[in-house]
């Protein structure tokens, strides 16, 4: 394990994380971390020159439309919902003093 991890680290961690560890939970924490920069440190060597950058798995692309009203200005048939209505608005309680 060319990665270790420090007891100050851990406590960190759990700090911001805001995880209240035992002893033997900061110890497999320690490992685990350690391990896992282990796997990131061998992914590192890996020879990626020749590998293109993706954002994501498959391809994406984005479908721009024109945006179109399709329902149009209802006011009267969608204020017939409002139990109280005024100057063509829903009237609601007040909720700031």
């Amino acid at each position: 394990m060319a990665n270790i991890i420090s007891d100050e680290t851990i406590e960190y961690v759990g700090i911001l994380a805001k995880l209240d560890l035992s002893e033997e939970e900061k110890e497999e924490a320690k490992k685990d971390m350690g391990r896992m920069l282990d796997y990131i440190d061998m992914l590192n060597e890996l020879d990626t020159s020749g590998v293109e950058p993706m954002s994501h798995v498959f391809a994406v692309n984005n479908v721009f439309r024109e945006d179109v009203v399709t329902n149009g200005d209802d006011r009267e048939n969608i204020l017939k919902n409002a139990p109280e209505q005024k100057d063509g608005a829903f009237k609601v309680p007040k909720t700031v003093e």
